[in-house]
């Protein structure tokens, strides 16, 4: 049976290595964190949102970028000091805004067969994730913004989408929490939300219980050739009691989320992935009143670039911002206060005494479209890139990478390099 090495346990790489397991590999996930889903998958907007494969490359998007640079609470925030990276991302962003409405087409496409994927695993493998399937809706303050989302719309429906306009008085009807004088809003039942940490470790516990062995608290120093590949690992930073190890594998996948390029140049591979860093708050609702008051919809408010999801009873997640500041993963007040004040503005009636914030690192390519194939070396394939869209992506394209796979490696038999 062919050993594959799927570097990454993120929403991805265990979306991976159970699409691996599921066409017959032996699989060994390996991951710096002692957990599953500790990074980008820990506690992010909670949406599986088709609705929102809007892609960014978009002159409005870098004319606000370039308006709010020096605006430390705004939505999209960009540090002026040069690197090479950053600019050379910014550079093949603005290229690819003439694919923007290609782009937005396809990612549309690929979000809705991603949706099947997920539901029959959850299904299947009996994965309690908070999921709740009451659509998501996308509120506009002024008309020159809802006229952009009509624009936008007509993608989205071109890609397969249902999804409506709605009035300021549907609004209330389809959410009656919601506070806001709104122009208008568009809604798609068939969205849903959940908890993503929840499901990574379901799914990372399915995946041990068919065979798979995860690696953690491990990070991959070196990846060599030597007939099979030989990747090199020691202990964490902090870890104890976890010896260094080599793993030889037939395969190696890289599903290591902003970490991903680096990985990549190992192997003579230009991937321009860069670290977008993203904001939420969990909002415990710890009173009856603010069980109440929070809304079961979820929402995308576009002004303010914020999205919520409501995880079970007692928890209501808010989640935004956009902040390209290299690979920092500092929880910044300045960063984080607007979330919580845009809850108090909205839903005044939720109490927010106890707030729990966290950031994450989205992984997202300048075209904001996943890399998902091939390497240039024979052996070597990337399942990575997803930016803000990666839980909504991961399923279909662990499918998509997991078939790619099986015409190139055998199940049943050792890859000869």
């Amino acid at each position: 049976m062919s050993k594959i090495v799927v570097i990454g346990a993120g929403i991805t790489g265990v979306s991976t290595a159970y699409a691996l397991l599921m066409r017959g590999y032996d699989v060994t996930v390996v991951d710096r964190h002692r957990y599953a889903a500790m990074e980008t998958s820990f506690a992010n907007g909670g949406q599986l949102s088709a609705s929102n494969a809007e892609v960014w490359n978009h002159w409005s998007t870098v004319l606000k970028g370039i308006k709010w640079m020096l605006k430390r609470d705004a939505p999209l925030l960009i540090n002026p000091a040069p690197t090479w990276h950053k600019y050379s991302w910014l550079a093949e962003f603005v290229c690819n805004i003439g694919r923007y409405r290609e782009n937005t087409v396809a990612t549309t496409r690929l979000a809705i067969a991603a949706r099947k994927f997920m539901f029959e695993i959850a299904e299947r493998e009996g994965i309690d994730f908070d999921h709740v399937r009451r659509g998501i809706l996308h509120i506009y303050w002024d008309k020159r913004s809802f006229e952009h989302a009509a624009s936008v719309n007509r993608m989205l429906v071109e890609g397969g989408l249902d999804r409506q306009a709605v009035t300021t008085e549907e609004i209330a009807s389809i959410e009656p929490t919601l506070h806001g004088a709104f122009h208008g809003g568009f809604h798609t039942p068939s969205d849903s939300t959940g908890d993503i940490h929840k499901y990574t470790t379901g799914l990372a516990r399915v995946c041990e219980t068919r065979g798979a062995t995860f690696l953690y608290d491990r990070v991959v120093t070196d990846i060599a050739r030597r007939g099979r590949f030989h990747v090199s690992c020691k202990a964490a930073e902090g870890s104890k009691g976890v010896a260094s190890q080599v793993i030889e594998a037939d395969a190696v996948v890289i599903c290591a989320g902003a970490s991903s390029r680096g990985f990549a140049a190992m192997f003579g591979d230009r991937l321009n992935i860069y670290p977008v860093k993203g904001y939420s708050i969990t909002v415990h609702l710890d009173d009856e009143a603010s069980r109440a008051a929070a809304p079961w919809v979820s929402l995308l408010d576009d002004r303010a670039k914020i999205v919520t999801s409501r995880l079970g009873a007692g928890r209501f997640r808010v989640a935004g911002t956009a902040e390209l500041n290299g690979m920092n993963r500092d929880i910044r007040d300045d960063r984080v206060r607007p979330l919580v004040d845009w809850t108090r503005m909205l839903f005044p009636n939720v109490c927010t005494q106890r707030v729990v914030p966290w950031a994450g690192l989205r992984p997202m390519m300048p075209n904001m479209m996943p890399k998902i194939g091939k390497g240039r070396a024979p052996g070597v394939f990337y399942n990575t890139g997803h930016g803000h869209l990666g839980w909504t992506l991961s399923a279909a394209t662990a499918a998509m990478l997991a078939d790619t796979m099986v015409q190139s490696i055998p199940v049943d038999a050792r890859l000869t390099l």
